[in-house]
């Protein structure tokens, strides 16, 4: 199966952030790039983008910004991601997502949910993140 276009420009953001990464990029350098990111964003995205930055920085400032895959991502000291924003236009679908890797502490019974899809912003979705960074670091 062929990747698409959009899966093949990711792959190559992959391998740039690899080379970055042995760079040893200063946490404010991998900041200004997500910030980039997140500047060339469609107008939805980049609105929720914003806000996810802006809750990560408040709720958890001991995880650094990055990005990872292409995306604006944030991980813990041992460099492993806890939680990452893919907006809706990456690969041009019709939500953006919030999602969290294995580090991340959401574990709950024997199964949980691990990624949310976000269409939009207000109180309630604030709260509902805001707990999930939060679950995320302990």
């Amino acid at each position: 199966m062929a990747m698409s276009d959009a899966e093949k420009q990711a792959m190559k953001e992959t391998m740039a952030e690899r080379a970055k990464a042995r760079k040893k990029m200063s946490p404010e350098q991998l900041e200004a790039e997500v910030v980039e990111k997140i500047d060339k964003m469609a107008p939805a995205d980049k609105a929720l983008a914003k806000k996810i930055h802006e809750l990560v920085k408040k709720n958890a400032p001991q995880l650094q910004a990055k990005t990872w895959y292409g995306m604006q991502a944030y991980c813990n000291a041992e460099s492993k991601t806890i939680l990452f924003f893919q907006d809706a236009g990456k690969f041009k679908a019709r939500y953006s997502t919030l999602g969290f890797q294995d580090a991340a502490n959401l574990d709950k019974d024997a199964m949980w949910p691990t990624s949310f899809a976000l269409i939009a912003w207000d109180d309630a979705v604030e709260k509902k993140v805001v707990a999930l960074i939060k679950q995320a670091i302990k």
